[in-house]
């Protein structure tokens, strides 16, 4: 019996979560590369792979397309994918609300996985996040502080959000209505009323995420730290081969993790 690996396509190619799938794709037996995207068209072969544009002819033999992009590129893939009934990881983060809602109808016609984040312990971390929160109740507070490279342009991370999602979660609230207020490389920032966000932006930090609980009397602190880029990229291809054998539908790392059946 053929062993048949998963066709794979990786967008946004030459981003730093691009250049990183691809050394992780090399050495996983369970895929094949068969196509690398840009979103302007660039004259470079990468593992003997020619770049192209995000278009039919790039999409048409993948099983599964990997997008880490930006919002705008990643409509574009969407839209081909769907055309095509092709499956996609979006690892993709700053997406608004009715961006969210139009990945969800793009979910009715293929299987489509979407994280803020890929790695298994951010999604654990949101996991407890969770817990926490339900648990402690109206009387604590809470607020979330990251930080990554001197180059991530969005803030808070699209992991902060999730995190936030998750405090969310855990009080039974809407997560939009209690984003609050949204600091940039502050020492220190208070907590509030609502959600409270600190992003540092420095050197070549991968990513650090803390969540912080209080009620003034003690603080409950949840937190994860990245040290290797490979991590996420690991872990989008995890998402890719279960993804593989999915049906249409919206799916998450927590789906993946089993947390849904808990």
């Amino acid at each position: 019996m053929t062993f048949k690996k998963i066709n794979l396509t990786i967008t946004g190619c030459l981003g730093r979560m691009g250049q990183q799938l691809i050394r992780s794709s090399k050495f996983n037996k369970n895929f094949k590369l068969v196509s690398l995207t840009e979103n302007t068209k660039i004259n470079k072969k990468i593992n003997g792979i020619k770049l192209s544009l995000n278009n039919d002819e790039a999409f048409k033999k993948a099983d599964v397309i990997i997008d880490f992009t930006v919002p705008k590129c990643t409509f574009q893939v969407l839209k081909i994918a769907s055309k095509l009934r092709k499956k996609v990881i979006i690892g993709t983060t700053g997406f608004t609300k009715n961006e969210e809602n139009l990945i969800k109808k793009f979910s009715k016609k293929i299987p489509i996985l979407k994280s803020g984040n890929m790695s298994l312990g951010i999604n654990l971390l949101m996991y407890l996040t969770e817990i926490t929160s339900g648990s402690l109740g109206k009387k604590y507070l809470s607020k979330i502080h990251e930080v990554h490279h001197k180059y991530k342009k969005d803030y808070p991370s699209g992991t902060a959000l999730m995190l936030g999602k998750g405090i969310a979660i855990g009080k039974d609230q809407d997560f939009y209505n209690l984003i609050g207020k949204k600091y940039k490389n502050k020492k220190h920032f208070p907590y509030g009323n609502k959600i409270n966000f600190n992003s540092i932006r420095k050197g070549e930090i991968i990513g650090e995420h803390e969540v912080k609980f209080s009620n003034g009397k003690e603080v409950i602190t949840l937190n994860h730290q990245a040290f290797d880029r490979a991590l996420y990229s690991e872990g989008a291809l995890v998402a890719a081969s279960w993804l593989a054998t999915k049906k249409p539908g919206l799916y998450s790392m927590r789906d993946l993790m089993n947390f849904n059946n808990g």
